[in-house]
């Protein structure tokens, strides 16, 4: 394909989960193909950093917002402080997840719940509905959704979560069918990667599973994201809808 397939020059983004780990990565790629960029997370002092490198590196604008996706009023001044800053989002990218962990499947209590459920579901309902109306009125858009390898291969660690993210793939379709034929709307569904979240496995016991159970036989390495989500954001992706594309080294 052409190389201008996938420019994003002067387009807007805006990544949840955005200060670390594939949710970083995403946000450099898209700065680096031209796009100003909406940093958002949990901890502001995570965003203004990121901002600030994104323009010393690219010199495009980066604008960092605190934001707990999990409550929809600040969901709803995520995207108030990015159309007031900007005018437009052409990128929407629901990154921000969580998977805490617990003793037991009795042991998970009723806020525990509620919360990984607002934080991975209700949270990436909020936030594209409120964009995706705004972008199919102006027209065009691109929004994708993160969810995970567990949405398909559910293991009994991550119970709540991997619920959640089966919600994501399918409201995937739904979106893509509610706000077509202006605004696409993909996911991204990715296996383990080595973020920072890694730091707490044990990446030997790790390594001898994804030999077993891996075609790659490995993790991801996190700039391996990139690829797939520069497709889904940029023009290369044209008449991609309503897919979940797997980036998980064969584990699904």
């Amino acid at each position: 394909m052409p190389p201008d397939l996938f420019d994003l020059s002067d387009r807007v983004a805006v990544v949840t989960g955005g200060s670390r780990g594939l949710g970083r990565e995403m946000v450099l790629a898209f700065a680096e193909h031209g796009a100003d960029v909406v940093i958002a997370s949990r901890k502001m002092e995570n965003c203004e950093a990121l901002a600030a490198e994104v323009v010393e590196r690219f010199g495009r604008r980066a604008l960092p917002v605190e934001c707990h996706v999990g409550h929809w009023d600040q969901v709803d001044r995520l995207a108030d402080a990015a159309y007031a800053e900007f005018g437009r989002i052409d990128i929407l990218v629901n990154n921000a997840g969580m998977s805490p962990l617990y003793d037991s499947l009795t042991s998970i209590t009723e806020a525990l719940y509620d919360k990984v459920m607002g934080v991975n579901l209700k949270g990436v309902f909020r936030l594209s509905v409120v964009v995706g109306k705004r972008m199919q009125a102006d027209g065009s858009g691109s929004i994708i959704n993160v969810s995970s390898v567990a949405a398909v291969r559910p293991t009994p660690g991550e119970v709540v979560y991997a619920m959640a993210k089966a919600g994501v793939n399918n409201l995937t379709s739904s979106l893509a069918r509610a706000f077509g034929p202006e605004v696409r709307v993909n996911c991204l569904m990715p296996g383990p990667f080595l973020t920072d979240i890694a730091e707490a496995w044990d990446l030997e016991a790790f390594a001898e599973t994804a030999r077993r159970t891996m075609p790659l036989e490995r993790g991801g390495r996190p700039n391996e994201i990139i690829g797939a989500a520069l497709y889904l954001a940029s023009d290369a992706s044209s008449f991609t809808t309503g897919s979940v594309l797997k980036v998980d080294g064969g584990l699904a």
